[in-house]
């Protein structure tokens, strides 16, 4: 039985393979699916947000998968299931994170699950599903994708950077800014790139595929398993007011270190006004 008041990096490291092992089925069951999309029972959550049967499934073979490995967890999913405790360990989960690109049988798309106590997050794992690609961290152990260490850029500028975000679903108050840090970004970087997955965005920071990703509008299950993974591979992190309420906070912007002053400094000009 795993004491959760004195959680060693070993004690972390064995929960990880545990969960890697669920992720890795609820992956294959969201693949099962892509041959059969227009079969779909896809329902409309809000405006540009989606959710459907696979997610579901995904969700119920996901959350009992977890209970199993820590019963006495709470458990915060983007489909509901489950009940977060207020103070605690939860479980973080979003069953198929890039609903939209699915549905479209486009990539990426993801399965993302973290575990946290309180604002800090212990543990993740994201299985992007098209490239089948298993990333991993837990708090002290490293960041790893299919058993290969992983780190971020050197990257120390913007005008060395690729930059990826999101576009918001929703708040569209703040979008004249947003579309200000597009305009800079696209005028003073290699590019942008928007994904349609946090979870990846996340990962792909941690592993250097781009160098620095920001978004608003955020959910917990969007970022949770990235956030741990991104920090184990060395990114630094900060909400828009350069605070460290990213993970329930719906803002998050991530890099590189040694690019990440100056990216934080764009991001906090342009977005605070």
């Amino acid at each position: 039985m795993v004491d959760l008041e004195q959680l060693s990096v070993a004690d972390l490291k064995e929960l990880c393979a545990k969960v890697e092992k669920v992720a890795l089925q609820a992956g294959e069951k969201i693949a099962e699916q892509l041959s059969s999309l227009r079969k779909l029972n896809i329902k409309t959550k809000g405006l540009h947000d989606f959710v459907t049967n696979v997610d579901k499934a995904s969700e119920q073979l996901i959350v009992p998968g977890l209970r199993h490995i820590l019963p006495d967890v709470g458990v915060l999913s983007e489909e509901g299931a489950g009940t977060p405790l207020s103070d605690g360990y939860n479980w973080i989960i979003d069953p198929l994170d890039g609903t939209t690109n699915f549905i479209h049988s486009m990539p990426p798309f993801a399965v993302s699950i973290g575990l946290a106590k309180g604002n800090e997050v212990l543990l993740g794992v994201v299985y992007e599903v098209t490239r089948e690609e298993l990333f991993s961290a837990v708090k002290g152990g490293g960041a790893f994708c299919n058993g290969q260490m992983l780190s971020t850029t050197p990257c120390m500028a913007v005008d060395d950077a690729l930059i990826a975000t999101g576009f918001p679903y929703y708040d569209y108050d703040r979008l004249p800014q947003f579309m200000e840090t597009l305009e800079y970004f696209m005028r003073n970087s290699h590019g942008m790139r928007r994904l349609g997955s946090a979870a990846t965005d996340l990962v792909y920071v941690a592993c250097g595929r781009v160098d620095a990703f920001y978004e608003y509008g955020l959910k917990p299950w969007d970022v949770a398993a990235g956030i741990i993974i991104a920090r184990e591979a060395g990114a630094r992190f900060s909400d828009y007011e350069g605070g460290n309420n990213y993970l329930y906070g719906g803002e998050l912007l991530c890099a590189a270190p040694s690019l990440f002053p100056e990216f934080q400094e764009i991001i906090m000009r342009i977005m605070r006004r």
